[in-house]
């Protein structure tokens, strides 16, 4: 089913850009889990619109109402639905695209495969579906938190800016002390530069944002079809603008000789097996080995802008189109926390599926 995702903590998604409201229905969470509305919150203020003047000014207050699964603070192990209400909608700044395909959309795509199209925003297209993902990525990543595994993403390129050091030198509590999110505070002064330049010239960038796993057991992951990586790339790749994935050394490794890119066992003073390199990623066989695991989505730049383009309308005319509304000129600080979220779920449902796999 297009719309869901998972095998035991499965979520389904509902909702669209100019509808009533966006939201989630979870299956298969494990009873006895504390989650709050509170703290599904937090996640979704850091992905909500309007939130700097370098996002969308579309303003959403994107609150969270839980309408099944918990009692008393708890999950029942019951389906968890959750739902966020759309209020500021602005429907007729998409009226001159009703039969016009922008460039880089999915209007003709969705016309190809359906016959038909919400124009609104785009209907199920639209990044706003992904409201339904942060939210259930807060409940998965509550219940990582308990077996110690911590999932932060974080923006390390926008443009041709880089963040150049290694994530270990980093200081993760600092991502959320500027609007880009980058914890290198001179790095994402550059990227804001970047940005505003963007929007300045009534146009857009892209970029990368990179997520480190901590924490992980070894042992997740499923051989040939299932592997770790391979569901971290599907669940990042299916996020809207996402054109790339790469995990551990990625394209950089081709570089080296294998004498070079091979991670060499060891056994600690405290008996556990470590690794003396992580160029694997912390996945080996598609299988977790309790290293690390880090790797990095590229972004491109947001589809919609602000100036003359050509395209064709439905009836295969061809017509210039102008972008009109709200929109990001850099999708990357709004989209750390759904590449959080969809770790999260990665994660979530292999947990699971490793004490199945042990029974």
């Amino acid at each position: 089913m297009s719309n869901t995702y998972g095998t035991l903590f499965r979520i389904t998604t509902f909702g669209e850009s100019h509808g009533p409201a966006v939201g989630v229905v979870i299956d298969g969470c494990p009873a006895g889990l504390e989650i709050s509305a509170e703290e599904i919150q937090v996640a979704l203020d850091r992905r909500r619109p309007g939130q700097s003047d370098i996002t969308t000014p579309r303003k959403e207050e994107d609150k969270v109402t839980i309408l099944s699964g918990l009692f008393e603070g708890k999950t029942t192990g019951t389906p968890i639905a959750l739902v966020v209400n759309n209020k500021d909608q602005h429907s007729h700044d998409y009226s001159h695209i009703e039969h016009a395909f922008r460039p880089s959309h999915a209007d003709y795509t969705y016309t190809a495969k359906y016959g038909t199209r919400d124009y609104r925003g785009g209907g199920r297209s639209s990044a706003r579906e992904t409201v339904a993902r942060v939210a259930a990525g807060a409940v998965a990543a509550k219940l990582l938190k308990q077996h110690g595994i911590t999932i932060n993403g974080y923006v390390s390129q926008v443009g041709s800016v880089k963040l150049r050091k290694h994530y270990s030198k980093l200081d993760f509590s600092k991502t959320d002390s500027n609007k880009v999110r980058c914890p290198d505070g001179a790095i994402a002064a550059r990227m804001i530069g970047v940005i505003e330049e963007a929007r300045n010239s009534l146009d857009t960038i892209g970029g990368v944002v990179s997520c480190v796993i901590q924490g992980v057991p070894a042992g997740l992951g499923e051989p040939v079809f299932d592997k770790l990586h391979a569901e971290l790339g599907k669940a990042m790749l299916s996020i809207n603008a996402v054109k790339g994935f790469e995990y551990g050394s990625g394209f950089e490794g081709v570089k080296l000789h294998g004498s070079e890119h091979n991670d060499q066992f060891y056994t600690d003073e405290q008996g556990n097996v470590k690794t003396r390199t992580n160029h694997s990623g912390g996945i080996q066989g598609g299988i977790s080995n309790g290293q690390d695991i880090y790797f990095n989505v590229a972004f491109k730049p947001v589809a919609t802008i602000l100036q003359p383009q050509q395209t064709i309308n439905d009836a295969g005319q061809e017509v210039t189109l102008q972008g009109k509304g709200r929109h990001d000129p850099c999708v990357l600080p709004r989209a750390v926390p759904i590449v959080d979220a969809m770790a999260a779920l990665v994660l979530a449902d292999f947990m699971l599926r490793s004490r199945m796999s042990k029974l």
